[in-house]
């Protein structure tokens, strides 16, 4: 019998973050999802309803994407990001972990696994954000004019909810209006643009190539072979700079993986965390 989810805020490192957390008769092994950017737990909705079925899951909405809180004097750099779904976990009670990061969200997961490299055994990365510099200087003081937060709603609304979907998904049948409106939602509200313009200042680029090469927990990366946000080139040297790693490659697939092959990935995933469960026996 599928236990009931709950659903909340939880006040960590000066700001609300929204999750979502799906207990487990018998396991208490947890996947905690970490989602890219402009985006929300429900990128993750056809993985959960995979996932949940042999494990704990706990989707947490990054600050400050989906339902968590806008706060004017949050930090939104990587590494604050990281210390917040760190103390998170740690307010859960949460023990034996492996991290699912998409995107952006597989950047926040590398920089947890460099800070506390004993929090999980095993992180997924889908797709993950890697060797992107930080903002240029030019726009970091332009993102301090007086109601630049417009600028930044013109800059998203210009391209649209489905233009997005479009460049990251291979297949654009999948398309519907539940998947519009999921990800239009966040962004209804000017709150979410006054926040972009402070990560805009707040960003540090990726972790360099020598910091990687320092992080042991064995990673899965999983990646889509059309992917146009992070080409598979990108995959490759980070499955390079990633001493215990391997790199699946899945065919007629773009960048949104949990929303384009979640079936796909919910096999490779459970495959490779039997293969390690042998190893260890």
């Amino acid at each position: 019998m599928e236990q009931a989810a709950f659903t909340g805020y939880q006040p960590v490192n000066n700001i609300k973050v929204y999750y979502e957390f799906y207990p487990h008769q018998t396991s208490d092994y947890t996947f905690v999802l970490l989602h890219g950017f402009l985006s929300s737990t429900f990128t993750y909705r056809h993985l959960i309803s995979l996932l949940r079925n042999d494990y704990q899951v706990l989707s947490i909405d990054l600050p400050p994407f989906g339902k968590s809180e806008k706060c004017h004097r949050y930090v939104y750099s990587y590494k604050n990001l990281a210390e917040t779904v760190i103390k998170l976990t740690e307010s859960l009670g949460l023990k034996k972990m492996t991290f699912i990061g998409h995107s952006m969200g597989g950047q926040i997961v590398l920089n947890i696994l460099h800070m506390m490299p004993e929090i999980a055994d095993k992180a997924i990365l889908l797709c993950s954000s890697a060797y992107l510099k930080r903002s240029k200087f030019p726009l970091i003081i332009t993102s301090y004019l007086p109601y630049f937060h417009r600028f930044v709603k013109y800059y998203f609304a210009r391209t649209g909810v489905r233009k997005n979907l479009q460049d990251a998904l291979y297949n654009h049948s999948i398309i519907n209006e539940e998947m519009i409106n999921g990800y239009l939602q966040p962004f209804l509200q000017d709150e979410i643009f006054i926040a972009l313009t402070r990560m805009i200042r707040d960003r540090e680029g990726d972790l360099p190539g020598e910091v990687l090469k320092q992080i042991k927990t064995p990673c899965l990366l999983i990646w889509g072979d059309h992917d146009r946000s992070m080409p598979l080139k990108v995959g490759e040297q980070l499955n390079k700079d990633l001493i215990n790693s391997e790199l699946i490659v899945l065919k007629e697939s773009g960048h949104a993986l949990p929303e384009e092959r979640p079936f796909e990935v919910f096999e490779y995933i459970k495959n490779f965390l039997e293969r390690y469960q042998t190893a260890a026996e």
